[in-house]
């Protein structure tokens, strides 16, 4: 489902946040904005947040450039799929009030996206290729786009994912603007979904 800008009250917002039981997983490219989009979200749906990035990290007590380096993209994809498990399992404790940023190959993982499918409201935050390189380069933790052109390199990854994103149950279209114009429409997709 594609969603168009709607706003949202403090109390539309609340009423909603009552109706949500289960996790939101934001999916999506490095660059798009999901920790920054889930961090406002959660805030403003009075839940917690968790980077799924940040909680790989802290699992492997390593940097997602060091595990690759290290051990290599599967050895990395596979601890990804664990740590995402694991959220969706905790969540459950908390009736699903979580919101959960993942790494931009998590939901190409045909195990973990089956999860995310089966336990979450999904969302796909997808942005324009330039849009995303923007962003992307003011972060240096990016371990695929080393060693090349960040624009061919994120364009041939978008291209590659979008089959496995356009299984998200909400397509949301975050452009260059506030990130509050994404969050509503992300608002407005949970609610149509819901």
């Amino acid at each position: 489902m594609d969603v168009q800008q709607t706003r949202f009250s403090a109390q539309e917002i609340a009423a909603l946040g009552r109706r949500i039981d289960r996790p939101i997983v934001l999916v999506g490219m490095m660059g798009v904005g999901k920790s920054s989009v889930g961090k406002r979200l959660s805030t403003l749906l009075d839940c917690p947040f968790v980077d799924a990035d940040d909680e790989i990290e802290r699992s492997a007590q390593m940097t997602i450039p060091e595990i690759f380096d290290t051990y290599g993209e599967d050895y990395f994809r596979d601890g990804e799929r664990r740590v995402i498990a694991r959220l969706l399992a905790d969540s459950e404790s908390r009736k699903g009030r979580i919101v959960i940023a993942t790494g931009g190959g998590a939901f190409c993982n045909a195990e973990t996206r089956a999860l995310i499918l089966e336990k979450a409201i999904t969302v796909w935050l997808d942005s324009e290729v330039e849009t995303l390189v923007e962003r992307t380069a003011r972060n240096h933790n990016r371990p695929l786009l080393r060693g090349g052109d960040p624009h061919e390199i994120l364009a041939r990854l978008r291209q590659d994912r979008a089959v496995h994103y356009a299984q998200a149950s909400i397509h949301v279209t975050s452009g260059s603007g506030p990130h509050m114009q994404t969050i509503n429409k992300v608002l407005q997709g949970i609610s149509q979904w819901l």
